[in-house]
């Protein structure tokens, strides 16, 4: 009875020790295998899922029954509807719906309203999607007088129109991943873009009208490019053409800082509630969440409308700056209000659009396909105006040193080493047992 047990003892502590090198085994091959923790790496969202399902649901149930569509706390697309006939087909798509009183084409023709009156720079206006309410929005430099007019045309077109006054000032942040200079400011890279026969710098179009020459340095004796195209106001995009016609190697990385970069796979469309990051040679890499689409802004300048609001904070020279997700390219830094100390309001001109109108498309996706994909990281001179360099991982990372990172396979480890220890063990005990077994049959066999 007492060797069955033993038996059943050492049968059960082999089995556990096995079960202890799968589970070490996969631990460390998950980890080797994924990015390695880094801090200043931004980190990756889940949203663009969310974002082509709502935009799918919005596109088939048409805007007299829908009112946009944003992504949920917990990932999933949600699509705010008019009708119950429409929540019941999103739900059975998978997606959340949230019942409103007013469609999209109401919220637009709220919209149409506001463009139509008297213009009043210093205000801007966007589609609140979550309160179905139209937000008009007016700075510091919005008298009294003109408010009040302003406020008088919210309140004819109804009640879904919300009015907010703001703190600081809506401008042009003229003034990004890496810093180009002209006679006009100083702007930020935002993406390289080509034709199929030369390359460009897609950036702001408050930056400088066309012909202004772009520098790469501070010194303004390495020349860039020479702008050729753009829009602004009413849209806010421009084209430089690279002064050697090329943008060279690693063009598909944008800078993020400290020695780092994201490398863009692909175009497409942010959604309401998704999380981004911005770029920008002032005040480097920043995050937040977009928080409307389709704004509109009355700057000094002039009035740009379709833009993408978010929360991310920017500075002057941020302008032109990349806005991007998960590797996939969203929009450039148009302008806003507030600074990186106190948090403010940031709009960006959506990339696609700027894409379509001038005829180009990103340089990565002209050489491997637009496909969206997790970004990878790089050194940022690839991101560069005209600079080449190969991508690379997170610092250069390998195999080798992810195993030396306790961070990522310590726990990993620890359950193989604990697991051959007591395989070991149990085998060691065993054939010891099985020695003092035939030493005592010997000595009752010849004793």
């Amino acid at each position: 009875m007492r060797h069955a047990r033993r038996r059943i003892v050492r049968r059960v502590a082999r089995l556990a020790a096995v079960g202890g090198l799968l589970i070490g085994g996969t631990m460390v091959t998950r980890a080797v295998a994924s990015e390695p923790p880094d801090a200043s790496a931004p980190p990756r969202t889940l949203a663009q899922h969310a974002s082509g399902a709502g935009a799918d649901l919005v596109a088939r149930l048409g805007t007299d029954r829908t009112a946009g569509h944003w992504a949920g706390s917990d990932g999933r697309p949600v699509v705010a509807v008019t009708d119950e006939r429409a929540a019941e087909a999103v739900r059975r798509a998978g997606a959340t719906a949230k019942r409103v009183r007013h469609s999209m084409s109401e919220l637009r023709s709220a919209t149409s309203t506001l463009r139509a009156a008297p213009r009043v720079p210093g205000t801007a206006w966007a589609l609140d999607y979550r309160s179905n309410e139209v937000v008009v929005r007016g700075d510091r430099t919005v008298s009294g007088s003109d408010w009040s007019r302003l406020t008088g045309v919210a309140e004819g077109i109804g009640g879904f129109v919300r009015m907010e006054r703001t703190e600081g000032a809506f401008t042009t942040r003229l003034n990004g991943a890496e810093p180009i200079l002209s006679t006009a400011g100083r702007c930020s890279a935002g993406f390289n873009v080509t034709d199929g026969t030369n390359d460009f710098i897609l950036t702001a179009g408050h930056c400088g009208p066309t012909g202004s020459v772009w520098f790469g340095d501070g010194r303004g004796d390495r020349q860039v490019g020479t702008t050729v195209a753009g829009s602004f106001p009413g849209d806010d995009f421009s084209l430089v053409e690279y002064a050697n016609g090329q943008a060279g190697d690693g063009a598909d990385v944008v800078a993020v800082g400290d020695g780092k970069g994201v490398r863009i796979t692909g175009a497409g469309e942010p959604a309401v509630g998704q999380r981004v990051f911005r770029s920008g040679s002032t005040s480097g890499l920043r995050e937040g969440r977009v928080t409307a689409l389709d704004a509109t802004v009355n700057y000094p300048e002039g009035t740009v409308t379709g833009l993408i609001e978010t929360d991310v904070c920017a500075e002057p020279g941020d302008s032109g700056g990349p806005m991007f997700s998960e590797g996939v390219a969203l929009g450039v830094t148009s302008g806003g209000s507030g600074d990186c100390a106190e948090g403010g309001t940031t709009f960006f001109q959506p990339l696609p659009e700027a894409m379509e109108s001038l005829g180009v498309r990103l340089v990565g996706s002209a050489r491997r396909g637009a496909a969206a994909g997790p970004s990878a990281t790089s050194s940022p001179g690839a991101a560069a105006p005209g600079a080449s360099a190969p991508a690379t991982g997170v610092g250069g990372s390998t195999p080798p040193a992810r195993l030396a990172d306790p961070r990522n396979i310590g726990p990993g480890l620890l359950i193989v080493a604990g697991s051959l220890v007591a395989l070991v063990a149990t085998r060691w005990i065993r054939t010891e047992q099985d020695r003092k077994a035939y030493r005592r049959h010997y000595s009752a066999t010849w004793g």
